[in-house]
């Protein structure tokens, strides 16, 4: 059955009055927590003055100072990024602020073949530049990597880590100047669950506030952290950290700038993914989930990210030819993981219920590309998985994994340390490096895992269960100004679901697989008022119910556009027949 989350009808009634929506807006906002009248308009209007400031981030201010002298005394800056798109655009944030600046900045990013992290070679590579930097950040990194930064250390640079990973060892004075990350202990910040593009994007406004008062800017131009959120937003969304709090604040401004096109890199990039000026679709956090984070990763999942960040740098002279091969990159991964996705759906035992935890593994598949195959498995069972890279000259298996259910994955991984080499990551999504000679290891693996997300109550549903949804309606409720209401929600993602919906009884007009045939266009009316809406059911392909059919839908409404004509449209979640369970 498709069940509708039970709700305090009154406050719904009153919040809607104060707001000026409809009852199934106002249910929306409930169910996640905002009932009272002034924190959803906040919400419905996130504004930057909402940010909090950085006061109680640990290490912020000692990292703040250390790069402001840096900047005042010419010093050399190295930035280092990871490979992933929370790494490479805080690498461009930083550089490119720094570099407005007026200061000397070497930017690096991490290649696939170093491993994660800010690494030995990494590191080597930026103290050998000449003249040598005085000062080096990590963006992405570097929580984990003590015995480097150590060294660095030890070679007379300091080094600064600007990081979100899990701190994994609590009271452990790390030997960075300063570790500026949310999950430090000591760290007060109000909000832990910021992407590292976020974290910088207040460290270097801190920056510049320095500088200011320091005169620097008397007689050179000012740089305005806000022109740099179009890369927060693309940090943001791409790392699956929760879109509230201060991230969605971010992320709301930078899709704002996104769509201004105004770093040419961004606007080369989103010609080649076809995203047109102007096009049928609006520039949200789907235009980046989709189209950009996916070619911006394309590059550090097969080998070097360096050309993602020499694309956000770019010119517009450079621009265009850059897109155009980080779009082949992207082709060759696409290649490379639908071949891995069939083949570790062919492995996953026990059909629709693999247990609490999908685990997979093979040596045939590319270490870079593990993290989508997890994520496509996730959307396929619905369970947190865990897909291994193994190097058959070693046997040493690299892994991603993702979540589903509200799982932790960080603490799921430290109850099998003693199985894994190295771990790492945050709730939603992780690392890890394991020894794999023993036929049985991934078998051994599975079972722990499997029994760490039962221990832990979660691996099923989340705070927002996937069988309650947030109203019924009728379908002639499903219009334009509903749209426009629940899209005052936006951006969705992680603890910000897109509003789930349902329509029951209704009548398939026709139906038909589309795409690959993995996908599903519906015409459905509702038999007491003879409304019709389209539908789109993205993977309910196999789930056609055929001309005639009656059904209950789960859905989120939507707004087709199609040669300048614009329509309602369902993007259909689920499909029930009444009274029973899910098709």
């Amino acid at each position: 059955m498709l069940s509708v989350r039970p709700l305090d009808d009154g406050l719904v009634q009153r919040l809607a009055r104060g707001l000026g929506v409809r009852d199934v807006t106002a249910r929306c906002l409930v169910a996640r927590g905002l009932g009272e009248l002034d924190v959803a308009r906040a919400f419905l209007e996130p504004r930057l003055g909402g940010l909090r400031k950085p006061d109680g981030m640990a290490g912020f201010a000692v990292a703040a100072d250390r790069v402001t002298r840096a900047v005042l005394r010419g010093e050399r800056i190295a930035v280092f990024g990871d490979y992933d798109v929370d790494g490479v655009t805080t690498c461009a944030l930083l550089t490119s602020f720094l570099r407005g600046c007026g200061a000397e900045v070497i930017a690096r990013v991490a290649r696939r073949d170093e491993g994660y992290g800010f690494c030995a070679a990494a590191a080597d590579e930026l103290l050998a530049a000449s003249p040598g930097p005085g000062l080096v950040i990590t963006g992405d990194c570097g929580t984990s990597d003590v015995d480097v930064i150590r060294a660095v250390r030890g070679r007379g640079v300091d080094v600064i880590v600007v990081d979100h990973h899990t701190v994994p060892v609590a009271g452990e004075i790390h030997p960075a100047l300063a570790l500026v990350n949310p999950y430090r202990p000591d760290s007060t910040f109000p909000f832990r669950g910021m992407a590292s593009v976020g974290i910088s994007f207040y460290l270097v406004a801190a920056i510049r506030t320095r500088l200011r008062a320091q005169g620097w800017f008397a007689n050179r131009p000012e740089v305005d952290p806000r022109d740099l959120l179009d890369l927060v937003a693309l940090g943001t969304i791409a790392d699956l950290v929760p879109l509230s709090g201060e991230n969605r604040i971010l992320a709301a401004a930078g899709l704002r700038l996104v769509a201004e096109r105004r770093r040419p890199g961004l606007a080369a990039l989103l010609a080649v993914a076809g995203v047109e000026v102007g096009g049928d679709r609006p520039i949200d956090e789907k235009t980046v989930s989709w189209k950009l984070a996916p070619r911006l990763n394309a590059p550090g999942r097969l080998g070097d990210a360096a050309p993602a960040l020499e694309l956000l740098l770019s010119s517009a002279e450079e621009a265009t030819a850059r897109a155009v091969a980080i779009e082949e990159t992207n082709r060759r991964r696409r290649q490379i993981q639908d071949r891995m996705v069939e083949e570790a759906l062919a492995m996953v035992p026990g059909g629709d219920d693999p247990g609490p935890v999908v685990v997979v593994a093979s040596d045939r598949w590319a270490p870079g590309v593990v993290g989508i195959v997890a994520a496509k498995l996730v959307d396929r069972y619905q369970r947190p998985a865990f897909v291994i890279a193994i190097d058959p000259a070693t046997g040493l298996g690299r892994g991603s994994a993702r979540s589903a259910g509200g799982a932790d994955l960080y603490r799921a991984l430290a109850q099998c340390a003693p199985m894994l080499e190295r771990w790492g990551g945050h709730a939603a999504a992780a690392g890890l490096t394991m020894r794999t000679d023993d036929p049985g290891a991934i078998d051994r693996l599975r079972d722990a895992l499997g029994a760490a997300v039962l221990a832990e109550g979660s691996g099923r549903v989340g705070r927002f269960e996937r069988d309650a949804l947030d109203a019924e309606v009728r379908l002639g409720e499903v219009d334009d100004r509903l749209i426009d209401e629940l899209g005052g929600m936006a951006p969705f993602g992680q603890e910000n679901p897109a509003p789930m919906l349902v329509a029951r009884g209704l009548v398939v007009r026709g139906s038909r697989r589309v795409g690959d045939g993995s996908h599903l266009k519906l015409e459905l009316a509702c038999p007491a008022t003879g409304t019709m809406r389209g539908a789109i059911a993205f993977g309910l392909g196999a789930e056609d119910p055929g001309a005639g059919a009656r059904i209950d839908v789960g859905f989120t409404p939507a707004r087709s556009t199609w040669m300048g004509k614009s329509r309602v449209e369902l993007e259909v979640k689920r499909i029930v027949a009444p009274g029973s369970g899910t098709r």
